[in-house]
């Protein structure tokens, strides 16, 4: 049977379940969406995926068609290597997962160049925390060419070098290749080009993987 799921998480420095739940419920009413079951994990302490064993359950409990609701992505994982893991398992069961906060849907319908600057800023909010009181001033400050990061992003996982976008975007190539590097966008398209396709912006031909299943696979091979 086909259910749809709201999802919250509550971790020290989360923001409270009932504060989850408001957005969810709210998300949910302007989209017509019923919410058939609510999903809670609990932990006294933020947890790498790999221990976080009720929501691997609840990930493999996934059948095609169902829906997920969170209030933001950060929700699943605040860590952008765990959250694409996650996402490989929501399309490879054919899952909608609703983010609340950006009204954003992710399937296997969806533009995953959409979901970059979501995972960067994760990616940048995880170095900011970890980041010495002398970092450089201005560093995260904001840039002429914010309005083109998701061309750049497209173009770099296109295979284009920084001369040729800076060639198509009429900028300086010095200057956009401290864009590049100031926010990570190289590492980033990296650390997806994995899991998506550099030709296609659909997932209809690729083979995803969730990793919990492929380490449930393993140790059933090894127990024959």
């Amino acid at each position: 049977m086909v259910y749809s799921y709201s999802y919250r998480r509550q971790v020290p420095g989360f923001p409270s379940l009932a504060m989850q739940q408001q957005k969810i419920l709210s998300f949910a009413q302007e989209k017509e969406i019923t919410i058939d079951k609510e999903v809670v994990e609990y932990s006294t302490k933020n947890l790498p995926l790999e221990e976080r064993k009720e929501f691997e359950d609840f990930l493999r409990s996934m059948k095609d068609g169902n829906v997920v609701i969170v209030s933001t992505l950060s929700v699943l994982s605040d860590k952008a290597e765990e959250l694409i893991k996650v996402i490989n398992c929501v399309l490879m069961h054919n899952v909608d997962l609703w983010v609340a906060s950006n009204s954003m849907l992710i399937n296997k319908e969806s533009n995953m160049i959409e979901i970059f600057p979501l995972l960067n800023t994760l990616r940048e909010e995880g170095k900011e925390k970890n980041t010495q009181i002398g970092r450089p001033k201005g560093s995260k400050s904001n840039s002429k060419f914010d309005v083109y990061h998701s061309k750049i992003v497209n173009f770099l996982a296109e295979g284009m070098s920084v001369s040729a976008i800076a060639r198509g975007l009429e900028v300086s190539r010095s200057s956009l290749k401290d864009y590049i590097q100031s926010r990570n966008i190289k590492d980033l398209v990296e650390g997806i080009g994995a899991h998506v396709s550099e030709t296609q912006r659909s997932m209809d031909n690729i083979v995803l993987i969730c990793p919990f299943e492929e380490v449930q696979k393993l140790n059933e091979k090894r127990a024959l």
